[in-house]
């Protein structure tokens, strides 16, 4: 099911088989919660950029349309017109998110709708059976992530119940696959590592879990409080400890240099709305750092987003007509602003499963993160030096007066 092709230093380059197809990691997923990524981007789009996996969450699809709407209509493939693999969030992270909503127990969790006020339960069977409706190629397992910084009492009450949610998550879905009428009866079972910000606790869930013998693991917990530098620690500690021939997923990180550090210390999947959520506010991603397209400086810049970037937005739209999209209010400006993202995010993917081929990821990875820091220190003295007003306007508009 899962090779590990390659290895350089603690990164892995490996190829992960699925009833949808072939996923070759790292990869990074991008994020249509609702089935759909934000910003206009429909499932043929995702082909055009590069996307091997789309991610949606269960929850929201839960609360509407309802997954038993969707398994109606064939499964999530089919509702969205997607046919690669689909990995879908147990909806434990917005459920969690939800603190002043909801009450936890052993069962699991009762909480109320952000839509529409209505009391929903949620516990391991639940999230197994509402994501056997959508039919996902991987399902992720229930469990409960805890705010950073938390109490090391509470942090580690809280692992030993999301063990126990795991193990619940195992055997309904086992018996969910056997059903006539399931929707995928091989998907597949992600276990997740808790433990916040404290190594042993990891440690000692990840050497739990690995026990179960999952198809694959990931670290979650992590982004929601922490600095970086906590961040990568937790991931030095904990990776060593899941399985080397399963694929390690990092949930909700990162930026660029995120996925990179996370590759280096042997993650596969990474996700993130970032490229999505700033493309949508005009933040655009390039190997010369980030830009800021509602700058003035780009008002008649006739070039692409990046020069000799392949997307099929910089193959057909300057910097200036983009710009003047988004101050428009136009959609397409969004639109074609989350398009370029993805397909940098997509790109670099396919740039580091390339330098993890010929061994020489290392090489890659310093010479990456350089260029992008370089080029966004030239592009903020650009756009300040834009902003810098000419000495003596104001005087000459107000008289002087301060």
């Amino acid at each position: 099911m899962y090779q590990l092709l390659k290895e350089e230093g603690r990164a892995k380059r490996g190829r992960l088989e699925t009833v949808h197809g072939t996923i070759e990691t790292p990869v990074f997923m991008n994020v249509g919660t609702a089935a759909a990524i934000k910003g206009a981007v429909a499932a043929e789009d995702l082909k055009e950029i590069g996307c091997q996996v789309e991610l949606s969450n269960t929850y929201h699809l839960h609360v509407r349309p309802g997954d038993e709407v969707i398994k109606s209509l064939g499964g999530l493939h089919r509702f969205m017109n997607w046919d690669r693999p689909i990995l879908t969030d147990s909806g434990g992270f917005q459920v969690f998110s939800l603190a002043g909503l909801r009450k936890i127990r052993e069962e699991g969790v009762s909480f109320h709708s952000h839509v529409d006020g209505r009391a929903i339960f949620m516990g391991p069977e639940e999230s197994m059976r509402i994501q056997s409706n959508l039919g996902s190629t991987i399902a992720m397992a229930f469990d409960e992530c805890v705010e950073n910084p938390s109490p090391r009492e509470y942090v580690e009450r809280s692992v030993d119940r999301t063990t126990r949610w795991l193990v619940r998550c195992r055997d309904e879905l086992a018996r969910l696959n056997e059903k006539e009428d399931t929707v995928n009866p091989h998907q597949l079972l992600f276990g997740i590592d808790q433990g916040g910000v404290y190594d042993d606790i990891r440690i000692r869930h990840a050497q739990e879990i690995s026990q179960l013998d999952l198809p694959g693991y990931a670290v979650g917990g992590l982004s929601v409080g922490e600095s970086h530098e906590e961040m990568y620690r937790v991931l030095d500690s904990v990776v060593p400890h899941l399985p080397r021939r399963k694929p390690v997923y990092l949930m909700g990180v990162g930026t660029p240099a995120n996925i990179l550090e996370g590759v280096e210390r042997g993650v596969d999947f990474f996700d993130c709305v970032y490229p999505s959520r700033n493309g949508r506010h005009g933040h655009v991603y390039t190997n010369e750092g980030k830009k800021n397209l509602f700058n003035a400086c780009y008002e008649k810049d006739p070039r692409p987003i990046e020069e000799g970037c392949g997307c099929p937005v910089c193959r057909r739209h300057s910097r200036a007509y983009i710009r003047h999209l988004l101050k428009a209010g136009e959609m397409l400006g969004m639109r074609f602003c989350v398009l370029h993202n993805l397909w940098f995010y997509n790109t670099m993917m396919a740039e580091i499963r390339a330098g993890l081929d010929e061994g020489r990821f290392a090489l890659y990875k310093k010479a990456k993160l350089e260029a992008m820091a370089e080029g966004s220190r030239d592009t903020m003295d650009r756009e300040k030096e834009r902003k810098r007003p000419v000495p003596g306007a104001r005087d000459a508009l107000t008289g002087g007066e301060k």
